[in-house]
């Protein structure tokens, strides 16, 4: 891919990834008011590290994993917090940032000045490496001692369509939860079940909704893709961000009915 084209996405991605505000303060502070155990981890492979958050449950037995991947603006406090809160649920929380080693002085993605220098370098980042750092995600947290051996994975925006596109390459996944993602062109390798949440004032990505059900039926695979109306894109941030929240009743009500969705489905791991 070109870098026009790469810089188009970016673009075009930025404005359809609700505007995120500059500071989020109130997620950090909900991560610091949190009771569970938190770490950052570094995880090695080949000639490269990636840096991830993990999230540990308050639970008696081992717990499956769930691999979290965040939006186009990096790992940001939003991202770990909602690691934090699939943690809450009961399950081992694992979000790697995938600008690892890409920011100013070799830093990650808070290293970034902007939003948009953010923006643009998760937008250009290579699919392979993507998938690589992903995969060595899933094998360092599925070898957690603590963990059950059950792996799922979750995205947001850009995110959620990886979580979809890993689908296709991980083969030991119990599931991937596509929020408000698009789908590979791909859909042949897709090894687990699939479930959408997607906003209903969202065409660009709720559009693809009925090729993507038609294609997976074919291929003899299970997508369960659910719209909630009125909802814009990134409503699970949006829904909660106290900034945000003033008129936005039907973000709100599309974050919450989402989670329940999410944690019946969890259970089913």
């Amino acid at each position: 891919m070109n870098v026009r084209k790469r810089l188009a996405i970016a673009v075009m991605a930025a404005m359809t990834c609700v505007s995120l505000s500059q500071a989020q303060d109130w997620a950090k502070e909900r991560l610091g008011k949190s009771p569970r155990h938190q770490e950052w981890v570094d995880i090695k492979y080949g000639n490269r590290t990636v840096h991830a958050f993990v999230v540990y449950p308050e639970v008696k037995g081992k717990a499956p994993a769930v691999l979290v991947i965040h939006e186009i603006f990096g790992l940001t406090d939003w991202a770990r917090e909602a690691a934090d809160e699939v943690a809450a649920a009961g399950y081992i929380a694992i979000a790697p940032d995938l600008l690892s080693g890409d920011g100013p002085e070799a830093g990650g993605s808070s290293a970034y000045a902007t939003q948009d220098d953010a923006v643009k370098a998760v937008s250009g980042l290579d699919p392979d490496r993507v998938t690589a750092d992903l995969n060595a995600t899933a094998d360092y947290v599925k070898k957690l001692p603590a963990v059950s051996g059950k792996l799922a994975v979750a995205g947001f925006c850009w995110g959620g369509g990886q979580s979809f596109r890993f689908a296709t390459n991980r083969h030991d996944l119990s599931a991937a939860f596509v929020f408000y993602g698009p789908p590979p062109k791909d859909l042949s390798a897709v090894s687990a079940p699939v479930y959408g949440f997607y906003a209903g004032n969202d065409a660009r990505i709720s559009a693809t909704i009925p090729d993507t059900t038609v294609a997976m039926k074919a291929a003899g695979k299970k997508y369960d893709p659910v719209v909630y109306d009125g909802a814009g894109h990134g409503f699970m941030r949006a829904g909660e961000d106290p900034t945000r929240t003033s008129g936005n009743e039907a973000n709100i009500k599309a974050r919450d009915d989402a989670w329940a969705r999410w944690k019946e489905l969890l259970k089913g791991l």
